[in-house]
């Protein structure tokens, strides 16, 4: 299967992503959705993908994020997970298994809540309920309150390099990671700011798996603890020294946990 991704720049919903393939085309497994952390683009979750072989995964770059242009006005979370469900049927997919990753994690649970027939497994890591998150560091969180410290490349990789790699033990590669649009990550911001999924995590139905780190700084594993309690049947999976990316620091970990979970009948 490719190790590079299909990229393409595609027309959703009045909005225009930038969207990576691997693997397209794919059978056996349904295909994987992969939504990313505030302010990210899709290129650092690649090594993720290619460790996925047997399975097609997509990724797009949230507006105003890597190479997806500006919104034009602010969106909530809502509107996104149906712009991500206009997605699926512009491919042509009618249901897909979830991996949300911090503020991705946000819309893969707002997702399965409003489109709940287009979602197989959901696997949520380093997330939280929303606005009732339980904080973490505050040092950490009151840079993200500025746009200029995540939409200037010098600054961006500094904030990255002390937030993502907070707590963990293993260092990553950030070398992928493109600056944001202020546009793009002040409405990213704005569309979690007063959005939870609290009152509707007791009606989802489907597999869920809740994967955290012990040392995250940014979403401290009360959260996850949070979810898996609020969540009917939804198992969890803790983690250690990974700090809050541990999904990429302790890769070789992660993916055989998260694949036995999607793979499970």
């Amino acid at each position: 299967m490719a190790k590079t991704a299909q990229l393409s720049l595609i027309g959703v919903a009045g909005r225009r992503l930038h969207l990576a393939r691997w693997n397209a085309g794919a059978t056996g497994h349904p295909p994987l959705l992969m939504l990313n952390g505030i302010g990210l683009n899709l290129e650092l979750l690649a090594p993720l993908a290619r460790a996925l072989p047997d399975r097609e995964v997509i990724c797009f770059d949230m507006p105003g994020i890597g190479s997806s242009p500006d919104p034009i006005i602010p969106y909530t979370m809502s509107c996104m997970a149906l712009t991500t469900a206009a997605l699926l049927d512009r491919l042509e997919i009618d249901q897909a298994d979830l991996l949300g990753i911090s503020w991705g994690g946000a819309l893969a649970q707002q997702f399965a809540f409003q489109h709940r027939a287009r979602t197989g497994k959901v696997v949520l890591a380093a997330t939280t309920a929303g606005a009732t998150m339980v904080p973490g560091n505050m040092s950490m969180l009151a840079h993200m309150t500025d746009p200029r410290e995540y939409t200037v490349e010098r600054t961006l990789r500094r904030n990255l390099a002390s937030i993502y790699n907070g707590g963990g033990n293993e260092r990553i590669s950030l070398n992928a990671v493109k600056a944001p649009s202020p546009f793009g990550f002040s409405y990213q911001l704005a569309a979690i700011s007063t959005w939870s999924s609290l009152p509707f995590l007791p009606l989802l139905s489907m597999p869920v798996m809740i994967m955290a780190d012990e040392q995250d700084q940014m979403v401290p594993p009360a959260n996850a603890h949070l979810l898996h309690n609020a969540i009917p049947g939804s198992r969890l999976e803790m983690f250690d020294g990974g700090g809050h990316l541990f999904m990429l620091s302790q890769r070789d970990l992660f993916i055989p946990k998260m694949r036995a979970f999607l793979d499970e009948d």
